[in-house]
């Protein structure tokens, strides 16, 4: 019987060696580099994504888009924001921030009023419509999170939000 990359020690699995002439089959997501030996920005990067993906599945029946949430989450925080602030607080490009506040707007999810002193600049704060919409999407993702932290001490979270929230800093102010 042939070895296969499958078949091959869990260990040499892992590394992502193959015998000679068998394709090398990557480690799945916790194995190898892409789990405790990895770098830790991938990691990071890594768990972005998965955690990304599966919000934005629990948000399909919302029709809300995970930056809309994000979007509306942060006018719930910070009401009369700027498109320009939220883009920057949202960690969204501008342009994406115009599209998603004009579609919002248009469905009915926020409203604008303009700047009391500066005139030309508009500020967004959200709808009745858009806070039960937030609030739907809010369930939905405390799902997720709640899934994100099972199995950790109120310590051990603490430390970790302390530590992303210094890394965020930190490396914002390089």
């Amino acid at each position: 019987m042939r070895k296969t990359a499958t078949s091959l020690p869990s260990r040499a699995r892992r590394q992502g060696r193959a015998p000679a002439g068998q394709p090398v089959r990557p480690p799945a997501p916790g194995e190898g580099k892409r789990g405790e030996d990895g770098h830790l920005a991938y990691l990071l990067r890594q768990a972005q994504a998965a955690a990304r993906l599966s919000l934005e599945r629990a948000l399909a029946s919302t029709g809300l888009t995970h930056p809309q949430f994000v979007v509306l989450t942060m006018l719930k925080a910070y009401p009369g924001l700027s498109g320009a602030d939220c883009a920057r607080i949202a960690l969204l490009t501008p342009q994406t921030v115009n599209v998603i506040i004009g579609n919002l707007e248009r469905d009915g999810a926020i409203a604008r009023a303009p700047h009391p002193v500066h005139g030309r600049v508009l500020q967004w704060t959200l709808t009745r419509h858009g806070l039960a919409l937030l609030a739907r999407a809010r369930r939905q993702a405390t799902v997720l999170e709640r899934r994100l932290v099972r199995g950790l001490s109120q310590r051990d979270l603490a430390a970790i939000r302390r530590w992303l929230a210094h890394v965020a800093a930190d490396l914002h102010q390089a």
